[in-house]
This record gives C-alpha cells, structure tokens and sequence, in this order.
C-alpha cells in the first residue's frame, strides 16, 4: 500500500537446531503505515524478537516477503540492506547497547561513521539531541556514569541521529524503573505526535502497549489479534 513504510508477507522464518527445526514465525503478515505508533505483544516464545529482526530488516525470512517503503529487501545486498537500514530505522534496545568505553557523545554519533557523515555539523546535531532529551550536561560522562534512564534517553537520541523514519524499540522500558519508564515511554510519544516518526514497539507488557495506538498480538509466531 502507498501508505506503508514496512510490510511484512506470510513470513516464515525456520532456524535449523541440529536435526530439528524450530519455527519461529509461521506466516507473519503485517503491515505498518507511516506515522503510526504500533506495539506488537505476545508472551515470551511468541516470536516476538524475531519479529523484531525481521520489521527491522536485521534478518531474512526463510520464506515470504519484507517491503521497506515498497522495496523487497531479499534483492538487496547486505551492504544496501545496511546502508538502507540505517538511513530508515533507528534501534533502541532493552539493554541499551551502549559501546562502555567511549562518551555519551561518541555514543550517538556512532550510526554517523557507519554511515559515513560525521563531521562538525552532525557532532553539533548529536550535542542539540542530547540537549533536546535532557542529558547536555552528561555528554563527556560514559555509560558506566549514568543511570537506566539516562542510559536509555542516549539511545534513544543515538537512533534519531540519522533523522530516520522509524523508531523501532525492543522492550524499551524492560531495565527500567516505573517512573523512568513512564518517561521513555512518553518521550516516544512526542516523537510520533509532534516530530511524526512511525514508532514500533515489540513487548510483552500491557502496560507499555497501551501507549501505542493500535496493538498486533502474535502468539506462535502468527498474528493473533
């Protein structure tokens, strides 16, 4: 559909265990449109990460079909598919995925040498991010000096460094407090309504769908409801 920014076809993904195979999603078919925030829930073993990896475009199915903006991305090669994914989709995880060893700000602009584009004028967007999520006064401290919640809010100016369309977070809120959690939570919020970024989120809680505006539950790597 024009609409559509991902899109996901009767997708089949089988991991090969030895002599068994185990399938993780048995004919997925969803879709997410521009400007949406969507949650996508199910309880542990659902195929809720690898459902991730695929609205994601981190992995391929073993069978059916992943659309970014329309394209099918199994034609494309593993440098287009990373050159495409990380200009579309900005990531933050549960457990923050923070390099220790070097700053906040190296932190966010990390996607910018993958990509290519650190110079002084991105540097100066990774200081105006950290400034516009509350953290311009821990931009020289390292992960090991913040706070979940700090740690979370990096990440979360680390995946709007590329201006991507959209944010795509694995149980955001999982290593955090309520009220840090409610904080992240509401900052994704923002994002969708005033800045229009599509939002996905991928959980198990209730409590962290209910932000979203519309819920895809899959159970047995199928969608539910």
């Amino acid at each position: 559909m024009k609409n559509s920014v991902i899109e996901l076809k009767d997708v089949w993904k089988v991991y090969e265990m030895g002599e068994s195979k185990v399938e993780a999603l048995r004919g997925l078919t969803l879709q997410i449109n521009k400007g949406e925030f969507v949650a996508v829930q199910g309880p542990s073993g659902s195929g809720k990460s690898t459902t991730f990896n695929m609205i994601g475009c981190l992995d391929l199915p073993t069978k059916g079909k992943i659309l970014l903006d329309g394209y099918d991305i199994s034609k494309l090669t593993e440098n287009e598919l990373a050159q495409i994914r990380g200009k579309k989709i900005g990531f933050v995880f549960q457990t923050f995925n923070l390099m220790p060893s070097i700053t906040t700000l190296d932190n966010v602009t990390l996607p910018l040498i993958f990509q290519g584009n650190l110079n002084k004028d991105s540097i100066h967007k990774a200081k105006e991010l950290l400034i516009k999520v509350g953290l311009g006064h821990r931009m020289g401290h390292k992960p090991n000096q913040l706070s979940g919640g700090e740690r979370q809010r990096v990440a979360i100016a680390r995946a709007l460094i590329n201006d991507p369309e959209v944010i795509l977070a694995d149980e955001p809120t999982g290593n955090l407090d309520t009220k840090n959690g409610e904080l992240i939570m509401n900052m994704l919020g923002e994002l969708n309504k005033k800045e229009k970024k599509t939002i996905v989120l991928v959980t198990h809680e209730k409590i962290v769908s209910s932000h979203a505006h519309r819920v895809i539950k899959i159970r047995d790597g199928r969608v539910e409801k």
